[in-house]
């Protein structure tokens, strides 16, 4: 995997237009697209496969979270659209993570698709020890990671979604080298956090031990989206050598 091929680009734009844009200036700078639930709702399916269709791959993050026969049905819908990976909560459970993975080896099998990788969210970026406390949890963020991690392990999921700051606990603790770690609240030096709340820059992340960084506005709302990706890659690629 070359050093670029590691940079998702989240595609939180309003409107098809700007993404299409974005895709036409940034496809040979990074490595995937990641289309989540602005983009998807605007826009639907049919720009996954035009992105698909145009040589990119995509990250579709919907985070879905529902019953274990609604899940895995959208994960088999995924397959089918040939998206590269695809995201559910944890939170979800066992029986809903263990069932959307079955799906999907089953239909990619069966119908001769290639099978995407299918990854858990554990805690979102923007969350914090408060968060979890509102919502009744009394775990803190990077032990509540790792509980769900190891869930989304003996589940049959392929990885997960976890800040940067929990990567090194949850490959500690998950004993398989192929598992995939996806990281978003990434900053490149002197970004904004935006709402993000547990950051680490490029380098840290992928020191850490992350195998994709999902970074979104610095890069999308720079004046050279271009120049913002090659500074990125360049921040990573001193750890990754």
């Amino acid at each position: 995997m070359t050093i670029s091929n590691k940079l998702i680009v989240a595609l939180d734009v309003e409107t098809v237009s700007r993404a299409r844009e974005l895709i036409d200036i940034l496809r040979e700078h990074v490595g995937m697209f990641k289309v989540g639930s602005q983009l998807f709702t605007a826009a639907g399916p049919d720009l996954v496969r035009e992105i698909i269709r145009s040589g990119s791959r995509v990250f579709l993050d919907l985070k879905f979270h529902d019953i274990p026969n609604t899940v895995a049905a959208a994960g088999v819908e995924a397959t089918r659209l040939g998206v590269t990976i695809f995201n559910v909560h944890a939170a979800g459970g066992f029986e809903m993570m263990r069932r959307t993975a079955e799906a999907v080896s089953h239909v990619a099998e069966s119908e001769g698709l290639s099978r995407p990788a299918v990854i858990a969210v554990t805690v979102l970026t923007s969350a914090d020890g408060t968060t979890l406390e509102s919502i009744g949890l009394t775990s803190d963020p990077q032990s509540q990671v790792l509980r769900l991690a190891l869930l989304a392990a003996q589940s049959g999921m392929d990885g997960v979604v976890a800040s940067p700051l929990e990567v090194p606990a949850v490959r500690g603790a998950v004993k398989n080298s192929g598992f995939l770690i996806v990281t978003p609240g990434v900053r490149p030096g002197g970004a904004s956090r935006d709402d993000q709340k547990r950051v680490l820059n490029p380098a840290q992340a992928i020191r850490a031990g992350a195998d994709y960084l999902v970074v979104g506005r610095p890069i999308t709302t720079a004046k050279d989206p271009a120049e913002a990706a090659r500074r990125i890659v360049e921040e990573m690629e001193p750890v990754v050598q």
